[in-house]
């Protein structure tokens, strides 16, 4: 089906925007009038799905709170159009948009449309809670821009669990997504392991943001980073040593030991399914994969091995808060 997409601001929008959030949310879904309009629809862009005859189908918003950060909403298909196709087709059309403009996409999804979002790139990242009475999660997709690129070639695309696809990155802007969108999604286990821990790659704002969230998750969250040499880490206040030395129970940091072998390619192993793999110490190249049980388990075992023979960092112990 041929589905084209308008975009409005607010004031200038007709009255078939309005009219559908009214028909889905306010009678359908019985959300109450005062929940449904708020003073974001009028910074919002407002996207309305018409079909070839120009019959309005269905709408969305999407607005920006924090530079890099986009939020979509409000998404509404009229019960005489769901199930052909318009929902995906709208979603992807904001996902497009926001490639290049945001380097991160939220939403707040009802329960039962979670595999409908999952097929486009966006992961939960929350616990159940109400809105209006009806169970909702946060989810979130950490590239977007690399989603874009794969919505016509890739199921679930960097869903953990689900997306069997390679990807390939050979720039650190890409291979900061990849890492991100790995990442992000770690339920239990985070195993890090490289020569440094680059400020670059590592000491950053979002990456310190997604490793907090799973050491402060539950009693059997685990993150382990495994490197080569720690004087980098003395000199200034890197932001994975600071939450360390919050949560030392969670968060353990060791020097190989090189009197035994050592791998000399790093990676990143999350749960038991992801891992971001580089072919080199020195350079941003290599692939990430999301759902790869086999590569995970080897290289598990390789990072225990290591592991087992290296020893805490005394510089960082030493270290004050």
């Amino acid at each position: 089906m041929d589905i084209r997409f308008r975009k409005y601001s607010w004031q200038l929008a007709p009255a078939s925007v309005r009219d559908i959030r009214e028909r889905v949310f306010i009678r359908e879904q019985k959300v109450p009038p005062e929940l449904e309009w708020d003073q974001t629809d009028e910074i919002a862009d407002h996207y309305l799905a018409v079909l070839p005859d120009n019959t309005p189908a269905g709408v969305a918003r999407l607005f920006s709170t924090l530079e890099e950060t986009g939020h979509i909403g409000r998404m509404a298909i009229l019960p005489e159009h769901r199930g052909s196709g318009i929902g995906e087709a709208l979603l992807r059309h904001l996902i497009q948009e926001s490639a290049g403009r945001f380097s991160e996409l939220r939403l707040s999804a009802q329960e039962h449309a979670i595999p409908f979002y999952q097929r486009s790139g966006f992961h939960v990242c929350s616990d159940v809670y109400d809105d209006a009475g009806i169970p909702h999660y946060d989810m979130r997709c950490l590239a977007p821009e690399l989603a874009a690129q794969a919505l016509t070639t890739v199921d679930h695309p960097m869903i953990l669990g689900m997306d069997s696809d390679s990807w390939l990155f050979n720039s650190e802007h890409r291979l900061v997504a990849l890492m991100d969108s790995v990442v992000g999604q770690a339920g239990q286990r985070i195993w890090l392991y490289d020569r440094l821990l680059s400020h670059d790659l590592y000491d950053r704002h979002r990456f310190r943001e997604l490793i907090s969230t799973l050491a402060r998750r539950h009693r059997l969250s685990e993150v382990r980073l495994l490197i080569h040499d720690d004087k980098p880490l003395v000199k200034r206040r890197h932001r994975l040593v600071e939450l360390m030395r919050r949560l030392p129970s969670r968060m353990e940091l060791r020097l190989v030991n090189t009197d035994y072998p050592v791998a000399n390619q790093p990676f990143a192993l999350v749960d038991r399914e992801g891992v971001v793999y580089r072919h080199d110490f020195d350079k941003p190249e290599g692939f990430a994969k999301f759902s790869d049980g086999g590569r995970v388990k080897l290289l598990s075992e390789d990072f225990q091995r290591m592991w087992d023979a290296a020893r805490p960092s005394v510089e960082l112990r030493e270290l004050p808060l």
